[in-house]
C-alpha cells in the first residue's frame, strides 16, 4: 500500500521545513520521523577515503550514542557509514532520498534502507512511489536534508563535490555549518578545509558537535563493565586492562596485522566497548 503523502497542513508535517525557503509540497515517509529531538546532517563524498569512512563511523555513532537523531542521503561512502554507525549503536537516522520510497537508490543500499526502517528510523522523500533518482533531484533532496538539521557536518569533500550544496542550503536557513579537517595533501579534502577556512566550525567528534549547536552532552551513568562480543574483542580488552593502551602495542601483543586490528577495534568503538584517548591509544568503557 502506498505511503500516504503529508502536506505542510498536517500536523506530522517537519515545523523546521516549513520554515526554508523552498519547503517540499508533500513528504512520503517509511518509518517514524522524530522531530522532538535534535538532528544533524552527517554528509559528504560517495568516494570516500578510509580515513572519511571512519570519521563519519566515530561521529554519527557518538552523536546517536547521545541521542541525537543523524540525517543524511543513503549514498554510498560517508552517507552509507553515517547510517550504518547509527544502526549499529541503536541510534535513530533518516534517509533523505532522491526518489520515490519504492526505488532504493543505489541498489547495493537496500540493506541499510531496511535496516534504517527496522531500528526505528525513516526514509523520507518528496516524491512519489516510481519516481526515479535524477541528476536534479538530488540537489533538491540535499535541501531537505539540511532543513531537517539544526546543524550539517561535511565529513570528507572535494572542493565541487555535491555534499557542499547542502552545506550552501545550510547557510542559506541560518543553519550551523560544521566540518572535519581533513589532509592537505587529499583532493577529497579540500572542500573541507575550505569550509573551515571561511568559517565552519571545525569538529572532531560528538563533543565539539554538541558544543557548536549549545547542546548539553548525555549525563553520565553508571554503565557496566565493557563486554565483548567476540574472543578477539575480549582479548582486546583483556591487553588494555594490563595497561597495554596504545595501538602499536596492542596489535604486538595480539599477534595481529594492523588491518585485523583495525577492523576489530572499529566494531569495538562502534559499539561503545572501546574510545580513543589520544591519536593512537585507547581505554575500555
Amino acid at each position: 500500500m502506498p505511503n500516504p503523502a503529508i502536506t505542510p497542513h498536517d500536523e506530522r508535517y517537519p515545523a523546521v521545513l516549513g520554515e526554508i525557503a523552498h519547503p517540499p509540497k508533500q513528504l512520503y515517509i517509511n518509518g517514524e520521523l522524530e522531530t522532538n529531538r535534535p538532528l544533524v546532517a552527517v554528509v559528504g563524498s560517495r568516494k570516500a577515503t578510509f580515513y572519511g569512512q571512519e570519521a563519519a563511523t566515530r561521529i554519527a555513532g557518538e552523536l546517536a550514542r547521545s541521542g541525537v537523531g543523524v540525517v543524511s542521503g543513503l549514498a554510498f561512502g560517508i552517507d552509507a557509514a553515517a547510517h550504518r554507525a547509527a544502526v549499529d549503536t541503536g541510534g535513530y537516522t533518516v534517509a533523505v532520498m532522491a526518489s520515490g520510497l519504492d526505488i532504493i537508490h543505489p541498489v547495493r543500499n537496500r540493506q541499510l534502507a531496511r535496516d534504517i526502517t527496522a531500528s526505528g528510523g525513516a526514509l523520507v522523500t518528496e516524491y512519489q512511489n516510481g519516481t526515479p533518482p535524477t541528476r536534479q533531484r538530488f540537489p533538491a533532496r540535499n535541501r531537505i536534508i539540511a532543513g531537517l538539521c539544526a546543524g550539517t557536518i561535511i565529513v570528507e569533500a572535494g572542493a565541487r563535490s555535491g555534499a557542499l550544496i547542502t552545506a550552501e542550503f545550510a547557510l542559506e536557513e541560518n543553519r550551523d555549518v560544521m566540518a572535519v579537517p581533513g589532509n592537505i595533501t587529499q583532493p577529497l579534502s579540500e572542500g573541507t578545509n575550505n569550509l573551515i577556512k571561511a568559517g565552519a566550525a571545525p569538529v572532531t567528534n560528538a563533543d565539539d558537535v554538541l558544543d557548536v549547536l549549545g547542546l548539553e552532552p548525555p549525563a553520565e551513568e553508571s554503565a557496566p563493565k565493557a563486554q565483548a562480543a567476540t574472543a578477539e574483542e575480549a582479548h582486546i580488552l583483556e591487553l588494555l586492562s594490563q595497561g597495554i593502551t596504545e595501538t602499536d602495542d596492542l596489535i604486538y601483543h595480539a599477534g595481529w596485522s594492523a588491518a585485523e586490528f583495525n577492523r576489530i577495534i572499529a566494531t569495538m568503538e562502534i559499539s561503545g566497548s572501546v574510545r580513543r584517548t589520544g591519536t593512537d591509544s585507547w581505554t575500555a568503557q
